[in-house]
C-alpha cells in the first residue's frame, strides 16, 4: 500500500539518563516486558524507523521525567527540534493540581513547539494498569483550575483514561466546552469481552457527543503486546464511526510499540484498517486532523 503524507500524532524520544522509570529495575508495566527500550531513543532513530512511511511531521508526547523537571524535558525537546527540525509539536507535562502550575504553563508556552499538555489520569482496578493515584482526579476543583489555565493559553489537553472513567470525562468535557480534548489511545480498550467492548463503546459514544473531544488512534497494541489487523481494525472502525474522521488522528506510540512490531508493519496495518474509508477520510486521519489540532 502506497504511503500517503502522514503526521504521526503520538511518539516519544528520550535519553535513558533522564528517565528513572526506564533506567531503574524492571517492574510490571502496562505494556509488558520492556528491556529492549531501556536505552536512548533518538530523533535520528525515529526518523530512520519512519523512513519508508511518508511521515512528514510528528508530535512528541511527554515521557514522565522526574517530578519538577517538566520544563527541563520541554526545553530539551525544543533543542532537538531546533537542531534537527523534528519533532514539529510538543505535548508537555504539567500537574494541573499544583498551585504553581500557572507559572509552569506560562514558561512552557514560551517554547515555540508547545501545543498541548498531558497529565496521565488513567486509573484501573489492576494496579499494573494504573498511573493516577485514584480514578477521579479530574473532578477536583484545584485540578480543574489548572485545566482552565491550559484552555486560556490555547493548549490542547490530552486525556488518558480507561472506560470506567469515561462518565467523569464526559462531564468534564461538557463543563469545559472551550477546551480542546484529545482522548489518547482510543480510550484504552483493555477488556475485549462482549461486556467490556459494550461498556467501552457506550463511553466512547457519550464522549463523541462532545464536539470538543477528539481521538488519537494510537497505542492499540498496548494490551495485546502485538499490532494485528484483526485486533486493531474493529477499534479504529468503531471509533471513526462514532467521532468522524475529522476528529480522529493516527499515532504510532513509538518506541513503545517497537517492543512488538517495526514501524513499517504498524503503518501498513493501520492503513489496511482504514482502506475502505474515503480518500478524504483517510487524509483526515493520517494528516489533516493533527495538522489542525496542533497547528503544524
Amino acid at each position: 500500500m502506497e504511503p500517503i503524507p502522514t503526521i504521526d500524532g503520538h511518539h516519544h524520544i528520550w535519553r535513558l539518563k533522564d528517565l528513572t522509570w526506564l533506567s531503574g529495575p524492571q517492574v510490571p508495566r502496562i505494556f509488558g516486558p520492556y528491556e529492549p527500550i531501556c536505552r536512548d531513543y533518538t530523533i535520528d532513530e525515529y526518523r530512520s524507523d519512519v523512513a519508508a512511511c511518508n511521515v512528514v511531521k510528528s508530535i512528541y508526547v511527554q515521557t514522565n521525567w522526574p517530578a519538577g523537571q517538566s520544563l527541563d524535558e520541554a526545553r530539551w525537546v525544543q533543542s532537538v527540534a531546533d537542531a534537527t527540525g523534528w519533532p514539529h509539536a510538543n505535548v508537555a507535562h504539567a500537574d494541573l493540581a499544583d498551585p504553581a502550575v500557572g507559572d509552569l504553563l506560562n514558561e512552557l508556552r514560551r517554547l515555540p513547539l508547545i501545543r498541548g499538555i498531558r497529565q496521565q489520569l488513567h486509573w484501573h482496578s489492576n494496579p499494573q494498569y494504573s498511573f493516577a493515584p485514584r480514578p477521579d482526579v479530574m473532578n477536583d476543583a484545584d485540578w480543574q483550575r489548572g485545566l482552565k489555565l491550559v484552555t486560556k493559553l490555547g493548549l490542547v489537553f490530552e486525556l488518558q483514561v480507561f472506560t470506567s472513567q469515561m462518565a467523569d470525562s464526559f462531564r468534564l468535557a461538557r463543563a469545559f466546552p472551550d477546551t480542546i480534548f484529545v482522548l489518547e489511545h482510543a480510550g484504552m480498550l483493555e477488556d475485549t469481552t462482549p461486556a467490556g467492548w459494550q461498556a467501552w463503546r457506550d463511553g466512547m459514544a457519550a464522549l463523541a457527543e462532545c464536539q470538543n473531544v477528539n481521538v488519537k488512534l494510537s497505542g492499540l497494541g498496548t494490551f495485546e503486546h502485538a499490532y494485528r489487523l484483526e485486533s486493531v481494525a474493529p477499534i479504529i472502525k468503531q471509533t471513526v464511526e462514532l467521532f468522524g474522521a475529522s476528529r480522529c488522528l493516527y499515532g504510532s506510540n513509538f518506541p513503545i510499540e517497537k517492543l512488538w512490531t517495526d514501524y513499517t508493519s504498524l503503518y501498513q496495518t493501520f492503513r489496511r484498517a482504514i482502506e475502505q474509508m474515503t480518500e478524504a477520510e483517510q487524509n483526515d486521519i493520517m494528516f489533516n486532523t493533527a495538522a489542525r489540532l496542533y497547528r503544524i
